[in-house]
């Protein structure tokens, strides 16, 4: 069965990092691109970072951009969000997401067809 199992969330506080692992499990997911997202309460799904296979590129959202980094372990199947300077804003749930889906289309959340279930990430000031 295709698992995408996320970890590595918790409470720090604000100007602390976390890092968030992704590990892919049931097929092969080293050709794929991955993405994170999150959701803050009351609020909807938005997009935190992508790192797609080929052309191996990287894309952040404006907010996270200079204080996020993705990086991808192809041997374990397993894609890392290392999360600097954290936020209170960046509270959330932190998804990850796999998919086939064009490189240059990677913020939207329909160029993924795998899921995690989420890891809480909380920010305290």
């Amino acid at each position: 069965q295709d698992q995408l199992v996320e970890s590595g969330g918790g409470l720090v506080q604000a100007g602390g990092s976390l890092r968030l692992s992704c590990a892919a499990s049931g097929r092969t997911f080293s050709r794929y691109n991955f993405g994170w997202f999150r959701q803050a309460p009351g609020k909807e799904r938005e997009f935190v970072g992508a790192i797609s296979w080929s052309p191996a590129l990287e894309f952040y959202a404006d907010s996270v951009r200079g204080r996020f980094t993705l990086s991808r372990d192809t041997a374990k199947n397993t894609v890392y969000l290392q999360m600097n300077n954290l936020k209170p804003d960046d509270t959330a749930v932190y998804y990850c997401a796999a998919g086939f889906g064009s490189t240059w289309s990677l913020r939207s959340a329909d160029e993924y067809d795998s899921w995690g279930q989420g890891t809480q990430v909380t920010v305290s000031s």
